[in-house]
């Protein structure tokens, strides 16, 4: 019980004070952020408008959609009401009865700014239309239709494209709040849980990790962001998974993973971020996306498992408790995987024996010195 509250209070009042920094989010987002840029690099980003408009947050979408239609009417507006003034339309010059406008009933700038309205989005009221009087009105008319065509096609494509985004699918995949390590078929394992939200499965979904820590080189060289690959897999692998139900993920701590030489005293005090990804494709949409997070040494639980999640109904059917999704259950795990291999070759030895030349029997013969 001392043991509970201990690090309840450790990790509530003391938790918050030691702030590691992370790479991706619990979320998925990478925390990083690029300086000194050069100017021609910053142009590239415009020459591949159609990517740098759907990365853009939603609030600079939206700012660019409403201006980008408001700057097309008013600019249109006022050519419209350009051609008007030159060709002495407007009732200031107290045109004659007789008098043919290029335009029909715009009698200054709020009219001429409706017309381009009207005109752009295609509504045709009919009280305000083009004469052949003017081939410059005629000219502006066309212009402006295919560039209203242009600027309704771009928009209304990239807000289709930003709402049907995988990233939008990815968000339904969850990862466990932490990660556990156990014994798991006799081996100690790191253990991670992830479920899809969806009845609709990830098509060839691939499970994989990255490990980023500081190294020094022998040159001397200091490697900030060191990557070292972690294997993930399942029972059945860790590729073309049945992910309809929750998928718990496991990594073997081998003498080839960099948590072989870690300890359950050592664990909170080592410096890492352990980054797990899930890629697949949508089987909706056939596009591809990737899930990730991020877990560092204080979200990684020594000694624990992850409680039951999936039951059977009297039904028949299997139902999936998500209140145990990150429940984890203390469980009797070695304090680190060299003592787990020791003591699994202590008990091969001890199966095994082992003859020992040099030892030979004697036989020692009786006597019954006893007198009577």
């Amino acid at each position: 019980m001392f043991k509970h509250l201990r690090k309840w209070f450790v990790t509530h009042f003391f938790g918050h004070s030691r702030q590691r920094a992370r790479l991706v989010s619990k979320d998925g987002r990478c925390n990083i952020e690029f300086g000194n840029v050069e100017a021609q690099s910053r142009f590239i980003f415009f020459v591949d408008i159609w990517t740098t408009v759907l990365d853009l947050k939603w609030r600079y979408k939206m700012t660019i959609f409403i201006s980008a239609f408001l700057g097309s009417w008013f600019f249109f507006g006022l050519l419209w009401y350009a051609v008007a003034y030159i060709h002495k339309d407007l009732p200031e010059f107290h045109p004659s009865v007789n008098h043919t406008p290029c335009v029909e009933n715009i009698n200054g700038l709020t009219s001429a700014f409706l017309f381009s309205l009207e005109t752009q989005v295609t509504i045709g009221y009919g009280f305000r239309c083009v004469t052949e009087q003017c081939g410059t009105a005629i000219f502006l008319l066309i212009f402006q239709s295919i560039l209203g065509v242009i600027i309704n096609s771009f928009m209304c494509g990239a807000i289709l494209a930003k709402i049907s985004r995988p990233k939008k699918r990815a968000k339904t995949i969850t990862f466990s709040k932490n990660a556990v390590i156990s014994k798991r078929g006799g081996k100690l394992c790191l253990l991670i849980r992830v479920a899809n939200l969806r009845k609709s499965l990830l098509i060839g979904s691939h499970i994989y990790g990255k490990l980023l820590r500081t190294t020094v080189t022998p040159e001397g060289e200091t490697i900030i962001l060191d990557q070292i690959n972690i294997n993930f897999v399942v029972d059945a692998g860790n590729e073309n998974l049945f992910f309809i139900s929750p998928l718990t993920i496991y990594h073997v701590i081998d003498q080839n993973s960099p948590f072989f030489n870690m300890a359950a005293e050592t664990l909170p005090q080592q410096d890492f971020e352990l980054v797990v990804f899930l890629d697949g494709t949508v089987e909706s949409t056939s596009a591809t996306c990737q899930v990730r997070t991020s877990y560092v040494p204080e979200e990684v639980l020594w000694g624990y498992r992850f409680a039951p999640i999936v039951s059977k109904t009297k039904e028949g059917k299997y139902r999936v408790d998500f209140h145990n999704f990150s429940k984890t259950v203390e469980v009797e795990t070695p304090h680190c995987a060299l003592c787990l291999y020791n003591e699994k070759d202590a008990r091969a030895r001890i199966k095994r024996g082992y003859d020992n030349p040099n030892f030979s029997l004697s036989e020692v013969s009786e006597t019954d010195d006893t007198k009577m």
